[in-house]
């Protein structure tokens, strides 16, 4: 046991490594809305509102890469970890200034653009944040601090802002102002809240365990800064949870619904064609589209019984039986299931296609990054 805990100590030391001095002076310069930043963070709000508005993935990747909202989230964290009330001021003003800049830049650009998001799945996947998010928050931001506080660093922080994701809800902020949806604003402003708040968590803890030097301060001083802390952690936590539970609740109906159709595609002379799965909040539902003969009473029952099996409730099943009431033709009936299917094939190639590309583009860049990398090891 000794022999484990001594290599425990061994690989976890981290005086060889840490840099405090040279971590505070690069965090506190990196708080500051002038200069580069400016011009960094127009060009980022600019990405994440093109990439949001055309539903494009790698752009909005791309604008993570690039935004510089980070500085004065991790510079207040810092503050909030040395006692340093100067360093927190600055931070939360430079943050301030940036987040009303980013609001207002991505509602114009909503209000201005010609595009009309007729499905804006990257908007909605943030206006519905959960404890996930909150833990991807708060371990992105010890892994950036750690990453700061590195004597060599590396690709940690390029990372970090890919995951806790800060340009994109505030460009779905500001769509949502442009279009007066107050979905997408609380929505977006809670994640966008989550991210800030527990990465500067995180840097204030990581502060406090790295042994970051700290600015003197008076007792009740640090009791006001514990109780804010505390106080906000309850108000971010406690919807989040929440949201959660949600989201939990949902996947489950989803994930009973597709095992309960897949065991009841064909039902006598019926038989399940397309199915879609409905979830607003507690209002979850499943159509169930039917084509062959009409289901009696009886088969119905069965099914619905069939359906509690599956932890699904009579009233949440929607029957849809058009194409069997109509007495249509069954070649017909074959026909519109072809070009039903042959669809749905041809969305899913696409999207294959898509993701090739994408695949093949970071490969590329992969490969240009290592020979970069090469080259500079063969020059020193």
């Amino acid at each position: 046991m000794n022999a484990f805990q001594r290599y425990l100590r061994r690989i976890l030391y981290l005086e060889n490594d840490i840099d405090r001095s040279a971590a505070a002076l690069t965090i506190k310069k990196n708080i500051y809305f002038r200069g580069p930043n400016v011009i960094i963070l127009a060009c980022a709000i600019i990405i994440a509102s093109v990439g949001l508005n055309v539903n494009s993935i790698p752009v909005i990747i791309g604008a993570m890469l690039i935004s510089p909202v980070m500085g004065p989230i991790i510079g207040f964290g810092l503050g909030l970890g040395t006692n340093d009330t100067e360093l927190m001021k600055n931070a939360l003003k430079n943050f301030m200034v940036m987040v009303v800049i980013s609001i207002v830049v991505a509602s114009l650009y909503f209000l201005i653009s010609p595009l009309k998001l007729s499905n804006p799945t990257e908007l909605l996947a943030r206006t519905r944040p959960t404890i996930y998010d909150v833990l991807i928050a708060l371990f992105g931001g010890v892994a950036g601090m750690m990453e700061h506080s590195r004597k060599e660093r590396g690709t940690v922080l390029s990372g970090v802002a890919i995951a806790t994701a800060l340009m994109p809800p505030l460009c779905t902020l500001g769509y949502g102002i442009s279009r007066l949806s107050l979905t997408y604003i609380l929505g977006a402003s809670y994640l966008f809240l989550i991210n800030s708040f527990f990465i500067a968590l995180a840097t204030f803890f990581m502060a406090k365990f790295l042994g970051f030097e700290s600015v003197p301060a008076d007792e009740y001083h640090q009791r006001r800064s514990r109780r804010i802390v505390a106080a906000a952690l309850l108000v971010m936590l406690v919807p989040s949870i929440i949201s959660a539970i949600g989201t939990i609740r949902d996947n489950n109906f989803a994930t009973n619904a597709e095992r309960f159709v897949q065991s009841n595609k064909t039902i006598g002379s019926s038989y399940i064609f397309d199915h879609h799965v409905t979830l607003s909040g507690r209002n979850q539902t499943l159509d169930l589209y039917l084509a062959g003969e009409a289901l009696d009473y009886t088969t119905k029952q069965i099914l619905l019984k069939s359906a509690q099996s599956y932890g699904l409730h009579s009233d949440q099943i929607i029957f849809h039986e058009e194409a069997a009431v109509q007495n249509i033709n069954k070649n017909e009936v074959i026909r519109d299931l072809n070009e039903h299917y042959l669809k749905k094939l041809q969305e899913l190639n696409q999207t294959i296609t898509d993701l090739q590309i994408e695949l093949a583009k970071y490969k590329n860049a992969e490969k240009e990054k290592e020979k970069g990398k090469s080259a500079a090891d063969s020059l020193k």
